[in-house]
């Protein structure tokens, strides 16, 4: 295996994205429960946000110029702002109306979405901290996102599942 001199292309990292970062969003909303103009609106609301935010993170992750980076960062994280707000508050209100076992997962999933997601704003930022080599930038950012990938979507896809198996027990045990 050779190193080609060819940059990743960050394309499809944000593909997957702007599909998988609203879905993951309206799937928690989902599993709740909540009423239906709730769920409604809050899936669409978050959902948006998320597209957004990802959307406007893109034309800075393409940036050689570190002001362009910095501008891009800035902007997609006033969305990241606002659904990770709804994250914790809006969502915890909601979390709160489940029975106590469902609470505690919905909290975990929720409290594990913000945490991984707060890796992503100082990963995009590790090409403009001065590292040395675009090798090594390049292989951090790519670990650190690999990373909170795997965090934010594959341990969050085993929490979901965790909520909907114990909501179907509370269910078959005419407890909701």
């Amino acid at each position: 295996m050779s190193l080609t001199g060819a940059p990743f292309n960050d394309a499809y990292r944000y593909v997957d994205w702007i599909l998988t970062v609203p879905l993951l969003l309206i799937e928690l909303i989902l599993v709740m429960g909540l009423p239906a103009a709730e769920t409604t609106s809050k899936s669409w609301r978050l959902g948006v946000a998320a597209a957004v935010m990802v959307a406007l993170g893109y034309p800075g992750e393409i940036q050689s110029e570190a002001n362009g980076r910095w501008l891009w960062w800035f902007l997609s994280m006033i969305p990241f702002i606002y659904v990770v707000a709804e994250l914790a508050v809006g969502l915890g209100n909601a979390s709160a109306k489940q029975a106590p076992s469902v609470a505690s997962l919905t909290g975990y999933a929720r409290w594990l979405t913000i945490i991984s997601w707060l890796t992503y704003p100082f990963v995009y930022i590790i090409k403009t901290l001065g590292t040395e080599g675009s090798v090594a930038a390049t292989a951090g950012e790519q670990i650190g996102y690999s990373f909170a990938d795997v965090v934010a979507k594959a341990v969050f896809g085993v929490l979901i599942w965790a909520i909907a198996a114990e909501k179907t027990k509370i269910e078959e045990d005419g407890n909701m």
